[in-house]
């Protein structure tokens, strides 16, 4: 019962979807505008689904060029759009897989197997994977620490562009994230930095809502 509650949970929410793909992608006032009460719901109830939970298909060509083209539809100060992005799809997951994996033994050389085919999967659960690199820039007109947010929010975006799409999806960074050696097999130069990797894929299961924070214990009125 709770399996096909799940289900008939993440086919309701379709029309939802829809309503506040149109919103994210729209810039000017239209005759017919999205409900702010299906968007709003969007909102409040995207969760993050693991990697190990998603499966394909995932973004086909078309949905993929929605999802970055609303991830960049973002806050940039000084439009210097200080971020760009890295997809991993199809074979290309299990070549960035190798790289973690021999990045990972050069770190743990005393690591087990077991510990190893994990790390081998880091980027091969999910169907695709957005990386997405900060290339903020120290001595910009804007503030390096602006840039950087601004690559956040592109994080934040791509997740809900693919809610939008019926697609769930988690942001993670993991140790790789922080390692040169295995960014710079990824393309990424000394100058960027990993703002996250993006895990998209399909579920047929609605998480559980996690704590949320007390509004009291974080907000104050100046």
């Amino acid at each position: 019962m709770a399996g096909r509650l799940s289900k008939l949970a993440v086919a309701g929410a379709a029309g939802t979807c829809q309503k506040t793909l149109d919103l994210l992608l729209s810039y000017e006032k239209t005759e017919k505008e999205p409900d702010m009460n299906d968007c709003l719901h969007l909102l409040k109830t995207r969760r993050s689904v693991a990697p190990v939970a998603l499966t394909g298909p995932g973004p086909d060509h078309a949905e993929l060029e929605t999802i970055l083209t609303i991830a960049a539809r973002v806050p940039d100060h000084g439009k210097l759009a200080p971020w760009r992005f890295i997809v991993f799809q199809g074979e290309a997951r299990a070549r960035a897989g190798a790289i973690v994996v021999e990045g990972f033994k050069r770190r743990e050389p005393q690591a087990d197997e077991a510990r190893i085919a994990a790390e081998a999967k880091r980027l091969t659960m999910a169907p695709l994977i957005i990386g997405v690199v900060s290339t903020a820039k120290e001595g910009a007109k804007v503030p390096a620490w602006e840039q950087e947010l601004s690559a956040g929010a592109v994080c934040m975006n791509i997740l809900l562009a693919a809610k939008a799409l019926g697609f769930d999806g988690s942001w993670l960074t993991n140790w790789f994230s922080y390692d040169r050696d295995v960014l710079s097999q990824f393309g990424v130069t000394d100058a960027e930095r990993m703002a996250g990797f993006i895990h998209l894929g399909r579920t047929d299961q609605v998480p559980a809502d996690r704590p949320r924070p007390d509004l009291a214990h974080v907000v104050t009125h100046f």
